[in-house]
C-alpha cells in the first residue's frame, strides 16, 4: 500500500489507507490520466503545496475504480458545471447501470441495477439526505448538484458501510461545507452560471474557502430558475423548477486532525406533470435545515491509527399545493426529522503469516420520525425508527499483485407505527380495515468476501460475493392512503419479513494505457424482494371507495422471491494524437434484466442502452459527440405498459484558460452543451409517469465557471 500524505497547517502525516477506503486522485497534469477513485472514509483531497485541490477526471475520462470491493461511479465537478443537472438523477442518468426514477423536474432519483427508494441511500459528506423522497417519487432529493464538488455512486460490498438500506447502491455527494483544508493564498473561491435554452434555465452558484491560524471557513450559494420545459410535441405542462439554498461551516484544525460544523439550507418549488396535476397546477414545496459534524483524529500510539465521527440532524418538511376551486392551497405535508451518527476507527496494520492485515470497525446509529398531514394524512400515520448497528472491514494482502477482502455488519432496527388489517382482496366489504398500534423489531445481518488480482497489462479482476439483509421501512410496513401527488392508494403490510439479497459480481478493469475500461457482470437472488404491486383497482381517497371511484391507482406493498443480474460496461480508446491533444473512441453497454419466480417481471425497469462517441482532448480544450441508443422496453410488468426506445445524441465542446501558473487552480472554463439533438421523444420506463409525461426535447445549454 502506498502511503498517502496530508498536510494540514503545515504539519506532514504520513498514513495508509485499505484499500476499500482509500480514494488516490490523479495529479495535477497537462492530460490528466485516468482517475482511480473509491469509497473514501473522509472527503480527501491532494495537496499541493498546503492546498487541496479537487481531484477530478479530465472532461469525458473514464473513471474506474480497480482496487475496491465494486465499482464506483464518479461524476466530477468539471462534468457536474457543464451539465448544470437539476437532480442527482439528473447527474447519473447517463452512466452505466444507472438511470432516474424521471418523476418530475425535481424528482428524479437515482436508480441503480433497477434498484429504487429505499434500497438506494443518498448522503452527502457521509450522512444521510434525511428527506422524504423514498416515501414516493414525486418526492426530491434536498441535495442540489451546484454545490458538490463530486458525486461517487457506490455498489457492491462496500455500501455494508453505510447501512442494509443501501442494498442498491450509495449515491455519495462530496463538498468542502465542513472545511479540511486552508488555502495557501488565505482563500480559493468559484463562481458558475449557466443558462438553458429548452426550459429558459438560469443557474448560478458560488463558494469561497478560506482560513487562518487553524482556523478554516466555507460559504456558499446557489440559485436556479426554469420554466416548462419544450418537447417535440410542445410544452410540458407544470414542470418549472426552482430551487436555492447555502451553507456556511467552520473548522477547527490541530496537528492530528480536524474538527467542524456545517448548517446547510435548501428549498425548492417544482411542477408535477400529467394531465390532472397540471389541470390543478400540482407542485411540491419543499424545505430542509440541516446540522452536521465531522472530525479525525490521528493517535500517536495506540491499536488505531486513525478514528473518524460523522453526525448529522435535520428538519424536512415539504408541502404538496394545488387548487382547490380556484383557490392554492396546501393538500398534503409530509415531515422527516432525522438524526445520524458513525463512529469508526481503522486499526493499525497488523503483520501475519498470510500477510498484512488492515481494516477498520465502527458504529453506527440513527433516529427517525416521519408523519403526514391534510389529504395525505391517512398515508402514514406517524411512524418512529430506531437504528443501530455495527460493522467490519478487513484486507489482507497475500502479495504485491492478490488481496483477500472481507466485511460484516450486523443491525438492529425497531420501527414503530400504526398498523392497518385490509380484507384479503383489497376491496371494502362488511368489516372495516381495523388499525392498532405496532412495534416491529429486526435484526439484519449481512457478510461479503472480496479477492482482487491484478493481471498483466494493468488489469486488476475481481471477484465479490455478498450475503445482504434488509429491515422493512416504515412506509413499506404501514402505508394506508392516498398520496394524490402520485395518483396512488398505497397499503402497506405490517407483516412484512426481512429481505434477503445474495449477490456475486466479477469485473475486470484497467485504468492506464490508451485502452481503459470498466466491466461488471452481477446476478442477484432476492428472498422476498418488497415492491409495489399494482392491483388493478382504483380508489377515491378512502379505502370505501376502492372499487367504484377512479381517482387513484391502488399499490399493495407485496413480497416474492425474484432473480436480478446484468452487465455495465464502458470503454475509451486513444486512437492517436491530432494536433496538440488526444483523439479517441469510447463506448458503453449496459442493462437488467429481473424476474419473479412466478415468471413476471418485476416493474420499472431499465431498457437495454447501447452508446458510443468520438473525442478530442489536450490541455485546454475538450470536445465529444456521442450517440445513445435505449432500446424498447417490453419486459413489462402485470399492467405496466410498453415504452418505446430513443436516441439520443449529443455534443460537447469546453475550453479552460489558466489564470497564472501558481498551483492553486485559479481558471476560467467556458462550455457549450447540446443534448437530444435530433430531438427525440423520450420517454422512461422506470417513471409512473411514463405513458402520459414526455422528456425534454433539443436543447443547448452555456456555462462559464471562473476560480479564483
Amino acid at each position: 500500500m502506498v502511503p498517502r500524505r496530508m498536510r494540514l497547517l503545515g504539519s506532514t502525516f504520513l498514513f495508509s489507507l485499505p484499500a476499500f477506503a482509500a480514494t488516490a486522485f490523479a495529479q495535477v497534469t497537462d492530460l490528466p490520466e485516468i482517475v482511480v477513485t473509491s469509497p473514501s472514509p473522509i472527503f480527501t483531497r491532494t495537496q499541493a503545496n498546503g492546498l487541496a485541490l479537487p481531484g477530478q477526471p479530465a472532461p469525458g475520462v473514464l473513471a474506474v475504480a480497480t482496487e475496491t470491493f465494486a465499482p464506483v461511479t464518479l461524476v466530477s465537478r468539471d462534468e457536474l458545471e457543464r451539465e448544470a443537472p437539476r437532480t442527482l438523477g439528473d447527474a447519473l442518468a447517463d452512466k452505466p447501470g444507472i438511470a432516474g426514477s424521471a418523476y418530475a423536474a425535481g424528482a428524479n432519483r437515482p436508480v441503480i441495477r433497477g434498484l429504487d427508494n429505499v434500497r438506494v441511500r443518498v448522503q452527502e459528506n457521509g450522512i444521510g439526505s434525511q428527506d422524504a423522497s423514498e416515501l414516493g417519487e414525486d418526492h426530491g432529493v434536498p441535495i442540489d448538484p451546484l454545490a458538490a464538488d463530486q458525486i461517487e455512486v457506490i455498489r457492491g460490498p462496500a455500501t455494508l458501510r453505510y447501512g442494509s438500506q443501501a442494498i442498491g447502491g450509495v449515491v455519495s455527494a462530496s463538498n468542502n461545507r465542513i472545511p479540511t483544508f486552508i488555502p495557501v493564498n488565505g482563500y480559493l473561491g468559484r463562481i458558475t452560471g449557466s443558462v438553458g435554452s429548452v426550459d429558459s434555465a438560469r443557474d448560478a452558484s458560488a463558494s469561497i474557502d478560506a482560513g487562518a491560524g487553524q482556523i478554516a471557513f466555507h460559504g456558499d450559494a446557489f440559485v436556479r430558475r426554469a420554466g416548462d420545459y419544450g418537447t417535440p410535441r410542445g410544452r410540458q405542462a407544470n414542470t418549472a423548477f426552482s430551487a436555492k439554498g447555502g451553507s456556511v461551516g467552520a473548522s477547527y484544525l490541530f496537528d492530528r486532525g480536524y474538527f467542524g460544523v456545517s448548517l446547510t439550507h435548501y428549498e425548492s418549488i417544482y411542477g408535477i406533470p400529467g394531465a390532472e396535476s397540471a389541470a390543478s397546477r400540482t407542485r411540491i414545496d419543499m424545505r430542509q435545515d440541516k446540522l452536521q459534524a465531522r472530525g479525525e483524529y490521528r493517535p500517536e500510539t495506540g491499536p488505531f491509527e486513525t478514528v473518524r465521527l460523522w453526525l448529522g440532524a435535520s428538519d424536512y418538511k415539504h408541502d404538496e399545493r394545488s387548487l382547490d376551486n380556484g383557490i392554492d392551497a396546501v393538500g398534503a405535508t409530509f415531515k422527516n426529522r432525522e438524526f445520524e451518527g458513525r463512529i469508526e476507527a481503522q486499526h493499525i496494520p497488523v503483520t501475519t503469516g498470510f500477510g498484512t492485515l488492515r481494516g477498520a470497525v465502527g458504529v453506527q446509529f440513527g433516529a427517525r420520525n416521519l408523519s403526514t398531514a391534510g389529504e395525505a394524512g391517512g398515508l402514514i400515520a406517524p411512524a418512529r425508527t430506531r437504528t443501530a448497528a455495527t460493522y467490519l472491514f478487513e484486507e489482507l494482502e497475500l502479495s504485491q499483485s492478490l488481496r483477500l477482502q472481507a466485511a460484516g455488519r450486523v443491525e438492529h432496527a425497531v420501527v414503530s407505527g400504526t398498523a392497518t388489517s385490509f380484507p384479503a382482496d383489497f376491496l371494502p366489504g362488511v368489516i372495516d380495515p381495523v388499525e392498532s398500534d405496532a412495534r416491529r423489531r429486526f435484526t439484519p445481518g449481512s457478510v461479503s468476501l472480496g479477492v482482487l488480482k491484478t493481471l498483466p497489462m494493468q488489469v486488476v479482476a475481481s471477484l465479490n460475493a455478498q450475503y445482504v439483509e434488509r429491515a422493512p421501512s416504515a412506509p413499506e410496513l404501514y402505508s394506508r392512503g392516498p398520496h394524490e401527488a402520485t395518483a396512488t392508494f398505497e397499503i402497506g403490510d405490517p407483516n412484512l419479513k426481512k429481505e434477503i439479497a445474495r449477490t456475486i459480481e466479477f469485473a475486470l478493469r484497467r485504468k492506464e494505457g490508451p485502452l481503459r475500461f470498466d466491466a461488471s457482470l452481477y446476478a442477484t437472488r432476492y428472498t422476498g424482494f418488497i415492491y409495489k404491486r399494482l392491483t388493478g383497482v382504483q380508489c377515491g381517497e378512502e379505502f370505501s371507495t376502492c372499487g367504484v371511484e377512479t381517482e387513484l391507482q391502488q399499490i399493495v406493498y407485496s413480497q416474492q422471491n425474484a432473480k436480478f443480474y446484468g452487465l455495465d460496461l464502458a470503454a475509451q480508446y486513444d486512437l492517436f494524437e491530432l494536433g496538440s491533444g488526444m483523439f479517441g473512441i469510447d463506448g458503453r453497454y449496459d442493462f437488467v434484466r429481473a424476474r419473479f419466480d412466478d415468471g413476471t417481471n418485476a416493474p420499472r425497469i431499465p431498457p437495454h442502452r447501447l452508446g458510443g462517441g468520438v473525442f478530442w482532448r489536450n490541455q485546454a480544450w475538450f470536445a465529444r459527440v456521442g450517440l445513445l441508443h435505449a432500446f424498447s422496453h417490453d419486459e413489462t410488468a402485470p399492467l405496466e405498459t410498453r415504452t418505446p426506445g430513443y436516441n439520443l445524441l449529443k455534443a460537447e465542446l469546453s475550453y479552460t484558460q489558466k489564470l497564472g501558473e501558481g498551483p492553486d487552480g485559479r481558471s476560467v472554463t467556458v462550455s457549450l452543451v447540446g443534448d437530444n439533438l435530433l430531438n427525440a421523444e423520450v420517454r422512461h420506463s422506470t417513471s409512473f409517469l411514463k405513458d402520459e409525461v414526455l422528456m425534454p426535447g433539443r436543447t443547448v445549454r452555456a456555462a462559464m465557471t471562473l476560480r479564483f
